[in-house]
């Protein structure tokens, strides 16, 4: 197994990024492998000052980077020899088994799509996110930024890909599917979800409980929570910002400690033909570490063959 990670992206790295490794390394078995991509004199010098061995890392340089407001289409197609335009070729040439970066989300989401591509028959990929639970657990929300706008047969196709995901990466047995509205009754919401309600309703793809309220984000009615990528940045946005109002506040609760994005590592592109995973651009060591970790159980679950297989 040969985990791809671009050291180059993110406001913290590459000193975050090559510090995450290391703990990640701690962790990992021996026959997991991390390929640090980017500026390799960076990163041996960093690696240095750890007094860490360099050769328990396999290194692909780079001499270019894409920064945080770079046009994701431009900077794929003029810079191929950044940190993020060689790892997804290293990931389509199938030298690497995942590939994560904490830099820029269009230009992964584009280098994606030009790539390893979509799974066939899958409409358009989906970001996910990680939802806390009140109770216990976590949830999945898709998609949060990739489509603002969607069709009936899109968000059909994200309750497969988040059921697949909470079953298989959470551990959650027949996941309960719920579809993001302004009402539980069928007849409510707008034309999308008036449309999209009776295909998740006759799917028998998934475990559907009808339509979920913004209330119900954190409850247990709802394992999977799908919805345009629209309404799902907006609620992952105020999401975030709870547990940075608890922190200012001097507010310590365990239910709100969970919303730290530290311990999710990062927002997996759910529908490609490769684990690819999107890091927030503040990560610190700690959640490149846990992304690290989420590649490694997307590669070890199979999870994009599972996909692969229920929409073929």
């Amino acid at each position: 197994m040969k985990i791809g990670l671009d050291i180059m992206g993110g406001d913290f790295a590459p000193e975050a990024t090559v510090l995450g490794a290391i703990a990640a390394f701690k962790v990992l078995d021996p026959h997991q492998k991390l390929v640090l991509i980017g500026d390799k004199d960076q990163a041996l010098a960093i690696i240095e000052k750890q007094d860490f061995n360099p050769d328990n890392f396999e290194f692909v340089h780079t001499t270019q980077v894409v920064g945080m407001g770079e046009s994701p289409t431009k900077a794929i197609t003029q810079k191929p020899d950044s940190s993020i335009s060689v790892g997804f070729k290293l990931l389509k040439e199938k030298k690497i088994d995942s590939f994560s970066s904490a830099g820029n989300t269009g230009a992964m989401l584009v280098g994606a799509m030009f790539s390893v591509k979509t799974i066939p028959g899958v409409i358009r990929p989906a970001i996910s996110t990680v939802v806390p639970k009140l109770k216990k657990g976590y949830g999945i929300m898709l998609d949060v930024g990739a489509n603002a706008d969607c069709k009936p047969d899109t968000l059909l196709q994200f309750g497969v890909l988040g059921s697949l995901f909470a079953e298989n990466i959470l551990g959650i047995n027949n996941p309960k599917v719920g579809l993001v509205n302004i009402g539980e009754e069928e007849e409510k919401g707008n034309l999308l979800m008036q449309a999209t309600h009776p295909l998740m309703k006759e799917s028998n793809m998934f475990n559907f409980v009808g339509n979920v309220e913004g209330r119900d984000l954190f409850n247990e009615k709802a394992d999977v929570i799908v919805c345009d990528g629209f309404t799902g940045n907006v609620m992952l946005k105020l999401a975030e910002t709870f547990y940075e109002l608890t922190k200012r506040k001097g507010f310590k609760d365990e239910f709100f400690e969970r919303f730290n994005y530290e311990q999710y590592g990062g927002s997996p592109i759910l529908g490609v033909n490769a684990p690819i995973i999107i890091g927030h651009g503040i990560s610190n060591p700690e959640a490149i570490k846990n992304m690290i970790l989420l590649s490694r159980s997307m590669i070890t679950t199979r999870l994009v063959d599972k996909i692969t297989s229920a929409f073929k």
